[in-house]
């Protein structure tokens, strides 16, 4: 009688452990915090970055790592922000066009790869938009098709809507620091609160949970 009470009393808590398993262990407030009401129309994750931020240089990996690694659909988006105070915005403006050049032609990671190593590696900083041109022209870009793209309505459009976006943030206290990933325009990621001994794997599962919120 006693093991067969045993058995119904395991049957009874088996439901309990698997809604304690499938329970969500992320958490608002804590591991992100929700600064839109809205979300984006299509899904998207976006990072806010700066060349000169040494913090953005050691996450680059992971950032690579998590757009590699996205759902089907969802779209990964950097935004340079021009803030930092190691450049002149105008440099900074350079390097986010530069970059969006590069994305363009596929060559989005290769080229700020590059670029972080030259700055956080080499110890060798940009003095001019030449010396960005000399960079992105090593990894067979061509140079006319640079300058040409450089100087284009669309990248420059694209340039400024950076700083749109910066400055609409940074206004709203949202952007306070980089690098700062936001999912869906909505939730606002704390990495801080995440394992760095295994930041990629969970801010992986992070991503996936706060776009599958509003789905």
């Amino acid at each position: 009688m006693k093991k067969l009470l045993s058995v119904i009393a395991v049957a009874l808590m088996l439901p309990l452990a698997a809604c304690a398993d499938s329970a969500p262990k992320f958490e608002q407030g804590k591991h992100y915090e929700v600064v839109a009401e809205q979300v984006t129309a299509k899904p998207e994750v976006k990072e806010y970055f700066s060349f000169y931020c040494g913090g953005c240089n050691a996450f680059e990996p992971v950032a690579q790592n998590l757009a590699k690694n996205l759902p089907e659909g969802v779209e990964f988006k950097k935004v340079h922000v021009d803030f930092i105070r190691a450049a002149s915005p105008e440099l900074q403006n350079a390097l986010a066009r530069a970059y969006l050049v590069a994305k363009n032609l596929g060559k989005g990671d290769q080229v700020a790869n590059a670029i972080f190593n030259q700055i956080h590696r080499a110890r060798a900083p940009f003095s001019n938009e030449n010396d960005i041109r000399n960079l992105v022209l090593v990894h067979d870009i061509d140079g006319e098709t640079f300058d040409k793209a450089m100087k284009s309505f669309s990248i420059r459009g694209a340039a400024n809507q950076m700083k749109k976006e910066q400055d609409e943030l940074s206004n709203r206290r949202v952007l306070t620091g980089v690098p700062l990933l936001i999912v869906n325009g909505k939730y606002k990621i704390n990495n801080a609160a995440l394992s760095q001994r295994n930041l990629s794997a969970e801010l992986q599962q992070l991503v996936e949970y706060l776009l599958q919120k509003d789905a």
